[in-house]
């Protein structure tokens, strides 16, 4: 590691290839923890490159514990995380709310680093057993149109440097990992991303692969579609600017999508909105990103459709019939 380090301290940036093999290397614990927050360090004093970005990916894909779901095509909602904004946890209920139209989810998540709560604590909470028992994670689909991927079970390296993550408590490179390594490989993503260049970035990752997508990202600074600003909006085969009121009737205000203190009050949070007992805007929040995922599925003719169709899965309660459903398995 210390020629590595002493090689990226000299402005250079790594290959594909040398990418893929540190990471390889922190996941078989060849590097102490210093050793390893110094190299995650680097990569907050500079923009990582997208051959780095590949290499690091390879590496996850290549080590992950793979998932086979019977040949379902699912659906992933994914927030890269750090935006620093503690909302709630929308992508997880957008999850929820997309299963109870009827789609099939294999929802990629973790603890929260930069947050308070991340889908991973929540699901906890709400009585999840972290699997990857491949028969198990089967059964949850079939019967409960979802399951849910822990990363760290999936990803030996995403293991090894959980603790440093947490202790540095900021944005990393990992953050931007988590939504290219969904060991279910997805048919069709929905991801937020916090900035336009992580935009640019995943734009170019995901065109190289035969998946379908949706980049998403609030233009004041949200992972996800927020409705508190207009939101970029880019698909396989273009982008476009679209306000909160075509996305989701109205504008909302910052705090009124606040996540809570602590992971108990975020699945509280939670439980309230899944049960049909959310406010307007908590409500609007993850209506608007379920039926955008839901409408990039392409089983929808335009998203108004999409949107009235994640409306019948909440207000039915359908969407929470899949949450008990799911937890009653465990």
């Amino acid at each position: 590691m210390k020629k590595i380090l002493q090689y990226l301290f000299e402005h250079k940036t790594l290959s594909r290839e040398q990418a893929k093999d540190v990471l390889v290397n922190i996941s078989r614990g060849q590097y102490n923890e210093h050793e390893i927050t110094a190299f995650v360090t680097v990569f907050l004093m500079r923009s990582i490159t997208i051959a780095e970005l590949q290499g690091f990916g390879d590496a996850l894909l290549e080590l992950c514990v793979k998932v086979d779901l019977n040949g379902h095509k699912v659906i992933d909602i994914v927030g890269t995380g750090g935006d620093g904004k503690n909302t709630f946890n929308i992508s997880t209920l957008s999850c929820f709310v997309v299963a109870g139209a009827g789609h099939k989810v294999a929802k990629h998540g973790n603890y929260g680093a930069t947050s308070v709560s991340g889908a991973s604590n929540v699901m906890e909470q709400l009585g999840y057993k972290f699997k990857a028992d491949n028969g198990a994670l089967q059964r949850e689909v079939d019967e409960a149109n979802i399951c849910f991927l822990h990363a760290p079970i999936f990803h030996p390296a995403l293991k090894t440097v959980a603790p440093i993550r947490k202790n540095l408590a900021v944005r990393t490179f990992f953050n931007m990992l988590g939504p290219m390594v969904n060991p279910a490989n997805p048919a069709f993503q929905l991801v937020g991303v916090y900035n336009l260049e992580m935009a640019r970035i995943y734009t170019y990752l995901l065109q190289q692969t035969n998946r379908e997508f949706v980049i998403i990202h609030s233009l004041d600074g949200y992972d996800e579609i927020s409705l508190t600003n207009d939101t970029k909006v880019i698909t396989n085969r273009g982008e476009r600017i679209m306000t909160p009121e075509q996305l989701g009737k109205r504008m909302v205000n910052a705090s009124d999508i606040y996540g809570g203190n602590t992971p108990e009050e975020a699945t509280k949070i939670f439980l309230k909105i899944i049960q049909g007992k959310g406010t307007w805007a908590q409500n609007a929040v993850v209506l608007a990103n379920a039926a955008m995922a839901l409408n990039g599925s392409g089983k929808y003719g335009d998203y108004d459709a999409a949107y009235n169709a994640a409306v019948e899965s909440l207000e039915s309660g359908k969407a929470y019939e899949s949450l008990q459903k799911l937890i009653a398995m465990q």
